[in-house]
């Protein structure tokens, strides 16, 4: 009986050392995560603070391209306005040159 007291006793010592063992390697194992979680939140904000930063640049950026793009509008405005009193010049041109040949050819034929 003494004998099987002392062997649960061996046995339920070695369930409490390894008990004991999963215990600590569980603990550092938490440590190390917790650790890896520290390093994850300030990589996430890390993150955050960039894409911030990054959304400012892309804004600066689309904003010098809007002011780029309307200097071009109004810069193509001026010029098709331009181009079309030139068309509209060369066309009095040629107006004036169609009558040219016209009054020509009468004074031609009244001769």
């Amino acid at each position: 009986m003494v004998q099987h007291v002392e062997q649960n006793l061996q046995l339920m010592t070695k369930r409490a050392v390894k008990a004991e063992n999963s215990a600590t390697k569980l603990k550092q194992e938490n440590a190390l995560l917790q650790v890896q979680l520290k390093n994850y939140k300030s990589e996430n904000e890390a993150l955050r603070l960039g894409q911030a930063a990054n959304l400012a640049t892309v804004r600066q950026n689309a904003d010098a391209a809007l002011q780029s793009l309307l200097t071009v509008i109004t810069n193509s405005r001026a010029s098709i306005r331009q181009l079309v009193s030139g068309a509209e010049s060369l066309q009095l041109v040629a107006d004036l040159l169609t009558s040219i040949d016209r009054i020509s050819e009468v004074s031609q034929d009244g001769q």
